[in-house]
């Protein structure tokens, strides 16, 4: 059985380099108690954020999110394709695919990577029930090496989980709450490479 245990939230502030050529400045904010997940087989908490926008700005533009990892806010015209990208991903187009709908699972392993881990987090997202609104299903795993303070984490729109390893139990339980439910529900069409910076396709 799985219990919630409320935990006053955090708030801290961090900085780091991502997007399309900009910086990013990153205040993790949680606006709600996080919520820690028993029976997981490490600390993972679950936490709700404000929504911090989702206009669409430049792919040159600097991003300035309010969580890690970004929950909201706005983004790039182009998505990436929901699928596993072997390289970081710019969250600029990562945040634009959980407008969508979508959950972004990352990770930042260290030099030492775990490739074990990522193994069971594409199994878990191969066994996900099928979609009922698009053919594909709308999850993205990549390498995030903006990520501090946790291994793990995943995503979905104004939603965050931080956990310090892949486990099945409290992801499977993110994802059953917060997958589908962005500002839209768009399926495919999102571009394939991990440089997202032509908006030309994506809008």
């Amino acid at each position: 059985m799985r219990s919630i245990a409320r935990w006053p939230a955090a708030v801290g502030s961090l900085a780091l380099l991502a997007g399309c050529g900009g910086g990013q400045s990153v205040r993790d904010a949680a606006i709600a108690d996080a919520m820690s997940v028993d029976g997981a087989q490490c600390p993972a908490v679950i936490e709700q954020h404000v929504e911090e926008g989702f206009n669409h700005i430049a792919c040159t533009s600097a991003t300035d999110y309010q969580t890690n990892p970004p929950s909201s806010g706005n983004h790039f015209g182009c998505w990436p394709e929901y699928r596993t990208f072997d390289a970081p991903v710019p969250w600029g187009n990562l945040v634009h695919a959980l407008e969508h709908g979508a959950v972004v699972i990352v990770y930042n392993c260290g030099s030492t990577g775990c490739p074990d881990e990522v193994a069971r987090a594409q199994a878990f997202i191969d066994a996900l029930p099928p979609d009922t609104s698009c053919t594909d299903h709308r999850m993205i795993l990549a390498p995030d090496p903006t990520l501090e303070g946790a291994r793990w984490a995943a995503t979905a729109w104004t939603w965050t989980l931080r956990a310090d390893c892949f486990d099945e139990t409290a992801f499977m339980q993110f994802y059953t709450d917060h997958y589908d439910h962005g500002r839209e529900t768009v399926c495919g069409g999102g571009a394939p490479s991990a440089n997202l910076c032509d908006q030309m396709i994506c809008v």
